[in-house]
């Protein structure tokens, strides 16, 4: 037995409310909480013992895909305390182990910031809603809380394509299917192309994550299908962009036409360190598709997306740096934190120093107060 035993070291996540797990030789285990990290106290993880807990925790058709391609990911559940994502790869010859603690309960709009005007969205019979932001920004989790709307209000068969599932969701209203690659389906790309023939009203993809998906994705969004899927970018304009860009050029206007009129809303976050108490909170985006926007996205003039966004808000759209700014002035969050997230550092460094100087240096922490 080695000096640490994995599972307490799962307890000890849970119970510090932290976010992530990191097992590295050559140095105690170290945990992220409240987006910092902190190492633990005791001896460094030796080789032995980080293989020995790579051992105790994954599936053996996990251990046979990290022997063979130097990695590979899962879910794992620690009885009935809390579920992980896991990461197990190799680096410098070892094995590396990161853990994700998944919430141990999906949250509602209220307790994730999302407006009313997205839970309205997923009423539409069709169309592709996009969650986009960087990797450890809460996109998984606000597509849980979309899916259980759904699931709650709605007799829908939702289909999820999931690498691996991070929140199972029981049949209520709706029938779930949720298929993880690597156990139900052997790829992502067998599964997308099977999905369609499964009698789906919602599809859910876990990342549009190559060419073949977004085709799939579009395709079902245009043939009657909700499909809610997520990407890797921050902002909308750069979300549609990086959509057409996967495509060939001479494909390109048309699959402008088809986003279009398939997109109903794209969401951008990011996650940070609340300053008024203890967690993290996320700042959004929000896109909705108007014949504004139609026609920008048409005419491959998608760097005018912003400006109609900032108009917009009547609608219920609003920018990230419009978001971050409003999250600062309440005192939610702070000035470093703000300004590291957000699309325009000049511009908005300007609104808080403009803000600072109305009001005083204790501008925002009296706005905090009110």
């Amino acid at each position: 037995m080695g000096v640490y035993d994995i599972h307490r070291l799962m307890d000890k996540v849970i119970d510090v409310q932290g976010s992530d797990l990191h097992i590295r030789v050559g140095r105690p285990p170290t945990l992220r909480v409240n987006a910092r990290m902190g190492i633990m106290d005791g001896p460094a993880i030796q080789p032995a013992d980080s293989d020995e807990m790579m051992k105790v925790i994954t599936p053996q058709r996990n251990q046979l895909e990290f022997k063979e391609k130097g990695g590979t990911d899962f879910g794992v559940a620690h009885g009935d305390r809390g579920r992980f994502r896991v990461s197990v790869f190799r680096e410098r010859g070892h094995v590396g182990i990161v853990m994700r603690l998944l919430p141990s309960r999906i949250l509602s709009f209220e307790q994730i910031g999302l407006p009313d005007t997205v839970r309205q969205l997923l009423h539409r019979p069709r169309g592709l809603l996009l969650v986009t932001g960087p990797t450890g920004s809460g996109k998984t989790t606000t597509l849980a809380t979309m899916l259980d709307y759904i699931n709650t209000t709605m007799d829908s068969h939702i289909v999820t394509i999931e690498d691996p599932i991070e929140y199972y969701h029981p049949h209520k209203k709706s029938i779930v299917t949720q298929r993880e690659i690597g156990v139900d389906v052997g790829t992502f790309g067998e599964a997308t192309r099977r999905v369609l023939r499964m009698d789906p009203d919602i599809i859910l993809l876990g990342e549009m994550r190559d060419l073949d998906t977004i085709r799939t994705a579009v395709t079902a969004a245009e043939t009657g299908h909700l499909v809610l899927a997520t990407l890797h970018t921050t902002g909308s304009a750069r979300t549609v962009d990086r959509i057409i860009d996967q495509f060939p050029s001479d494909q390109q206007e048309q699959i402008r036409t088809q986003l279009s009129v398939s997109i109903i809303c794209v969401i951008s976050q990011v996650l940070l360190p609340r300053k008024d108490k203890g967690g993290q909170l996320a700042a959004f985006e929000i896109m909705i598709m108007t014949p504004a926007i139609e026609n920008h996205i048409r005419k491959n003039e998608t760097f005018k997306i912003t400006s109609t966004i900032q108009t917009s808000g009547n609608l219920g759209m609003f920018l990230l740096d419009e978001h971050l700014f409003k999250l600062y002035r309440d005192g939610k969050i702070g000035e470093p934190e703000c300004l590291e997230k957000c699309q325009n550092p000049k511009e908005l460094k300007e609104k808080i120093q403009a803000l600072k100087a109305a009001s005083g240096p204790d501008a925002a922490a009296a706005a905090g107060k009110k």
